[in-house]
């Protein structure tokens, strides 16, 4: 039985992790990886189908969500894949009397270096507070009750950046563990807390990516069951345990040894060090993009003026007011679906041109065109003015900056606190 349990969670990691995706910048191999994802599609499509039922019409591109039908068939299937090549290998290999040895090996380091892979990846970017931001503007101007529960959890850890960084300090103490066989046990166990947390925090705040890090807690799991029985006689019988016996693959030749310091070497600067200074840079970068001409804050509409008529009548006035942010973005109290329509505000990239005096308004930083360009005059440290066509009407807004104060972004700390706040 332990042989057959382990044919089918080798077979079942080896899906989830597929490593061969890892060889995709080799030349050549990605024709074939491409064959293999269409051919992996076809399967998942198939077994949906005919036994899943996930939905009848798969959805693979999530646009950022990991919890997608394709993604929940994808991972069904893999088990159902996996217990039917386990039957076959078990037929195949059904006079085996001896265990493993080296496939688990590499089963072992698979499963570690993945998930300290994934570990660094998550903490580095935490240790910078880049994943989860501070609230802006145009957040901290929304009513709680429009938000989403991700998107309430996203500026509940963003708002602390002390708590987002040691989140971060433990997943990377995790991945700096994993690299150790040694000390992979203590990582497994620091691991399965670290994840175990993120997947409630995703499973109780709907965050698209429960599937992803269940996947991860079943990884920190599996590396704890293989080392459980000298866990459990340690933490819950108090018997005497003996050191752990790894078994290794022994690399006799020199090349080989030196190949296996390289492999380490090489994934400590491809998967540590460059994630790191990458988001060092951009933490430092966080503020180039800021438009310093304008003013950041939130601006009333103190006039309002289509077509050369002036509308007085504030539900005419389909544009409430406008926030400037940090970064070159902003939002617009507004339903009009000419913006990026979040939790009730309409969303916009803007660029200022301060030779012209004309300001650019995008939906996505990656678009190539503007959706409009409207000119602008600074008044004061107050006042703006803002005026051109959008679409076949021509708009100009007076605007006066609120004198808004959100005690949120104050950061408020005590360690003393005499009432309850």
């Amino acid at each position: 039985m332990k042989k057959v349990i382990f044919r089918f969670f080798f077979i079942l990691f080896l899906l989830i992790i597929s490593p061969w995706y890892f060889l995709n910048d080799i030349p050549g191999v990605s024709f074939l990886l491409d064959f293999y994802h269409k051919a992996e599609v076809w399967i998942v499509e198939l077994f949906n189908k005919h036994l899943l039922h996930v939905k009848d019409t798969l959805n693979e591109n999530g646009g950022g969500s990991g919890d997608t039908s394709y993604a929940w068939a994808q991972f069904y299937t893999f088990i159902l894949l996996s217990v039917l090549l386990c039957i076959v290998w078990s037929i195949i290999d059904r006079k085996r009397k001896n265990d493993y040895l080296t496939l688990d090996f590499l089963l072992y380091n698979l499963v570690r270096y993945h998930l300290a892979l994934v570990s660094f990846s998550y903490g580095i970017i935490k240790i910078f507070a880049l994943q989860m931001p501070f609230p802006n503007l145009s957040q901290l101007a929304t009513p709680l009750g429009d938000f989403l529960p991700m998107r309430l959890s996203w500026m509940f850890i963003g708002y602390s950046t002390t708590y987002q960084v040691f989140s971060g300090v433990m997943e990377i103490l995790v991945g700096a563990l994993l690299l150790n066989r040694k000390t992979v046990t203590l990582g497994a166990l620091i691991g399965v807390v670290v994840f175990a947390n993120v997947f409630m925090i995703n499973l109780s705040y709907d965050v698209p990516v429960k599937l992803y890090s269940l996947q991860l807690l079943m990884n920190a799991s599996f590396l704890i069951i293989m080392d459980w029985e000298r866990l459990s006689s340690f933490f819950l019988l108090n018997k005497h345990i003996t050191p752990a016996v790894f078994y290794d693959i022994h690399f006799k030749k020199k090349w080989q040894k030196i190949g296996r310091i390289v492999f380490k070497i090489a994934f400590v600067i491809v998967f540590v060090l460059l994630p790191f200074n990458n988001s060092w840079k951009r933490f430092k970068a966080q503020d180039e993009n800021d438009q310093k001409a304008i003013k950041m804050g939130v601006y009333n509409i103190k006039a309002f003026t289509k077509n050369n008529q002036k509308v007085t009548n504030g539900d005419e006035m389909i544009w409430k007011d406008f926030i400037f942010d940090k970064g070159g973005s902003g939002s617009i109290k507004t339903t009009d679906t000419i913006f990026r329509q979040r939790y009730g505000r309409g969303y916009f990239i803007y660029s200022l041109d301060s030779v012209s005096k004309t300001i650019a308004f995008k939906k996505y930083l990656a678009d190539q065109n503007d959706l409009f360009k409207l000119n602008y005059n600074i008044v004061d440290k107050q006042n703006l003015v803002l005026w051109g066509k959008v679409g076949s009407d021509s708009l100009r807004f007076e605007l006066q900056m609120a004198n808004k104060n959100f005690q949120l972004a104050e950061r408020q700390f005590h360690w003393i606190s005499e009432a309850n706040r």
